[in-house]
């Protein structure tokens, strides 16, 4: 005797019909923290973050040793080193997308996330976010510092030159990551950039003080740190930014990565 079962049968689909797919991409949040973990997961990452982190109160020993007669004030000091930060943190923005196409891992990265405008968006919040976090304590060890050897300094607009510090921080890394995905080679970026915040601006303020002060993002902190020429200044710093960004996002879109 034959005993028969019944198999479930199974709906199909109706004729040209397209099956869900499932995008598996990752939330904006998820893509930030990737880029985050990156960042921080070269060699040459970690050195530049190490770096950040204390080049502000080294520098501010070298300030106090060389100043026995004491500074008058702290927001001036507390500006150039500030700067003196974002200007490190342009190699770690720099490094973030030019990075990628050197070594060849923008592949992997576009391969898992093809939307390159949502790529270089978590990038730049990424830097801006790990660029704010080194400024900061980079400049507290600093204020530190300035309160164990400048005790008679006047610590007038403190704050908000700590506050310029630390957002030149973010500042100056998202200039350096949109400088990068422009270029995409990481020496090129790195050259090109210092080469006109550090040589030819210099030169041009130095020739043409009103042009100058207007393109001069390293100016700019120190200007906003001391509480001058806030509206100038803030339009700089955001002016770079756009460009920068903006030029990055085009040239990558029409990229090819192969």
């Amino acid at each position: 005797m034959t005993t028969l079962t019944r198999t479930p049968t199974t709906a199909l689909a109706p004729a040209g019909a397209r099956p869900p797919v499932r995008t598996g991409a990752a939330s904006p949040g998820a893509l930030v923290g990737i880029e985050l973990r990156k960042s921080l997961s070269t060699r040459s990452g970690r050195t530049l973050a190490a770096a950040a982190a204390i080049v502000a109160p080294a520098a501010t020993l070298f300030i106090a040793a060389a100043s026995p007669e004491g500074l008058d004030a702290v927001t001036g000091p507390i500006g150039v080193l500030g700067m003196l930060t974002g200007l490190l943190l342009l190699s770690l923005g720099v490094l973030s997308t030019a990075g990628e196409w050197t070594h060849r891992t923008v592949q992997t990265t576009y391969l898992l996330t093809p939307r390159r405008g949502r790529v270089l968006a978590a990038k730049a919040v990424a830097v801006a976010l790990l660029g704010a976090a080194l400024a900061a304590v980079s400049t507290a060890l600093a204020a530190v510092v300035l309160l164990a050897t400048e005790g008679g300094a006047s610590w007038g607009g403190a704050g908000q030159a700590i506050g310029v510090a630390v957002a030149a921080g973010a500042v100056f890394a998202v200039i350096g990551a949109g400088a990068g995905a422009a270029l995409a080679n990481t020496p090129a970026a790195l050259t090109s950039l210092y080469l006109v915040v550090l040589g030819v601006l210099p030169v041009v303020r130095t020739f043409k003080p009103a042009i100058g002060s207007k393109l001069d993002p390293a100016e700019a902190v120190l200007a906003l740190a001391q509480d001058q020429a806030v509206q100038q200044s803030v339009l700089v710093l955001i002016g770079w930014v756009v460009v920068t960004l903006v030029a990055g996002a085009v040239v990558t879109r029409r990229r090819a990565v192969a």
